[in-house]
């Protein structure tokens, strides 16, 4: 799936694309199974040191991260989409049960291609709002991303 396909957005988008050389099973794992994410979902020196999942549709998607100055980011969010080996919709604009959530950040739509050299991995990041994404941003999506996806591989290449 390509950037238009997603209808990606500019204003409002994120947008994270990489060749990984792992299979598209190995990457629905470290996402679908808390003990594999548990190793890589967050960019270290953060650490992610809790993590639930029900996978399907409107099941809870939840990680705690923390911080190397003591943060702490209790995220949770709900599952609206799940095609094994293929794409995994999150967001935290639900919480489980499609229950609005107060505050929404952004909702991901991770995808995966199976190629030559692996897999294709895609990562949509959508907002709400321009100054939402901006933060997003800010925050350091793009290498934010990247070093959690290297994590990823790396972990994924140990199992």
């Amino acid at each position: 799936m390509t950037p238009s396909m997603l209808h990606v957005d500019p204003e409002l988008d994120l947008y994270f694309e990489r060749i990984i050389d792992i299979t598209p099973a190995q990457v629905w794992a470290a996402w679908t199974v808390p003990e594999h994410l548990l190793h890589w979902f967050t960019p270290a020196p953060w650490k992610t040191v809790e993590c639930e999942i029900d996978l399907q549709p409107g099941g809870i998607f939840r990680s705690v991260m923390h911080g190397p100055e003591g943060q702490i980011h209790n995220n949770a969010g709900c599952f609206l989409e799940v095609i094994e080996n293929k794409r995994l919709v999150w967001t935290d604009a639900f919480t489980p049960g499609y229950r609005p959530s107060a505050k929404p950040f952004f909702t991901a739509i991770i995808s995966m291609e199976a190629v030559a050299e692996g897999t294709k991995y895609m990562a949509l990041a959508r907002h709400g709002d321009a100054a939402i994404k901006q933060q997003h941003e800010a925050m350091g999506f793009k290498d934010g991303w990247g070093k959690a996806l290297d994590q990823l591989v790396a972990h994924m290449k140990q199992q």
